[in-house]
């Protein structure tokens, strides 16, 4: 199964914050958000918090595939069988997915949930899987089975069995729709950190940009480089807390949904873009492209950067990219 790992490599720098930055850390789709907003006093700002913390929520109730009365969970209850009239909102979504996955020829793909979990990234496997177990364990992955009619507004999976799963775009869609609630609400600026899905807007109180930092991915105490983040997210995805080695190759627990076999080369992919959503689609595309092909893919994309520390904990970047160390 192919597991998103959401590394929280990319750590808020909070130098020059005053008292206007209310923050609250909490537990939101199984995993651990961050809700940050500059706001005039302590009421304010727990007030724009508990709407953000709504917000999340409600797209948790509407992609989660593990509550049995959410839409997600009657398409994979459907799959084979009839089309399932969804939200709009869901529709769109999904169609988004569709196009990264075209896009990226399969690298990304909402089916992945299809996939045998054949690998497991305990400890205990002592063996790699046999060939025809990897091959048979994507026989019901694939994006081109996930058929959308924009007139009904349904989405039908083709095959009996297959599964979609927001696993890899969920967290970073739901970071999306908070800042722009809180944005709506005449939030100033803040920060949405989805366990290392982060979305930023405004500036610090003291009128600087928001900065993140790059962590070496084999010692989070070493910052690589800083970066500034204005108006846009950076969604960091890496392998190296969940691996195996066979033959002196490490295989990372994201697992390339074309093929069944896991990524290798890379430690951690990091994307800047405009939306979380995109960014956090693009990292786990990055890791399963590879290192050359990943690089020369967002060379090509307009408004998206990257950065890649590789097998060899090098860091390699996308042309636009300045570190600053």
């Amino acid at each position: 199964m192919k597991i998103k790992l959401f590394i929280l490599s990319v750590f808020i720098c909070a130098f020059g914050f005053s008292q206007d930055v209310y923050t609250k850390t909490l537990k939101l789709m199984g995993s651990r958000f961050e809700i940050s907003v500059v706001a005039n006093d302590s009421v304010e700002g727990q007030k724009y918090i508990v709407s953000a913390i709504g917000e999340i929520k409600r797209i948790e109730n509407l992609i989660s595939s593990w509550d049995s009365n959410s839409q997600t969970s009657e398409i994979n209850r459907s799959a084979g069988v009839s089309a399932v009239k969804v939200d709009l909102e869901l529709f769109q979504l999904i169609e988004r997915a569709l196009k990264i996955s075209k896009l990226t020829d399969g690298a990304f793909d909402i089916s992945y949930a299809s996939m045998d979990k054949i690998w497991k990234f305990d400890g205990s496997m002592t063996t790699m899987p046999s060939k025809e177990a990897i091959k048979k364990s994507v026989e019901k992955v694939g994006y081109e089975n996930i058929i959308l009619d924009a007139t009904n507004q349904t989405v039908f999976l083709k095959l009996k069995g297959m599964k979609i799963g927001f696993g890899a775009i969920g967290k970073g869609y739901a970071a999306d729709k908070a800042k722009a609630l809180l944005i709506n609400n005449g939030v100033s600026a803040g920060i949405i950190n989805a366990s290392g899905d982060l979305n930023t807007w405004g500036t610090q109180p003291n009128g600087k940009d928001w900065m993140v930092a790059i962590v070496n991915p084999l010692n989070k105490e070493k910052v690589f480089s800083w970066m500034p983040v204005k108006n846009s997210a950076v969604v960091t995805s890496g392998n190296y807390e969940k691996y195996i080695r066979f033959n002196d190759v490490l295989y990372t627990h994201i697992i390339d949904p074309r093929t069944g076999y896991p990524a290798t080369g890379i430690l951690s992919v990091t994307i800047f873009t405009q939306n979380a959503e995109l960014a956090d689609a693009l990292a786990t595309s990055v890791f399963v492209m590879g290192e050359e092909a990943g690089l020369n893919f967002i060379n090509q994309l307009k408004g998206v950067e990257c950065i890649i520390v590789n097998k060899d904990n090098k860091i390699v970047s996308s042309s636009q990219i300045e570190l600053q160390n």
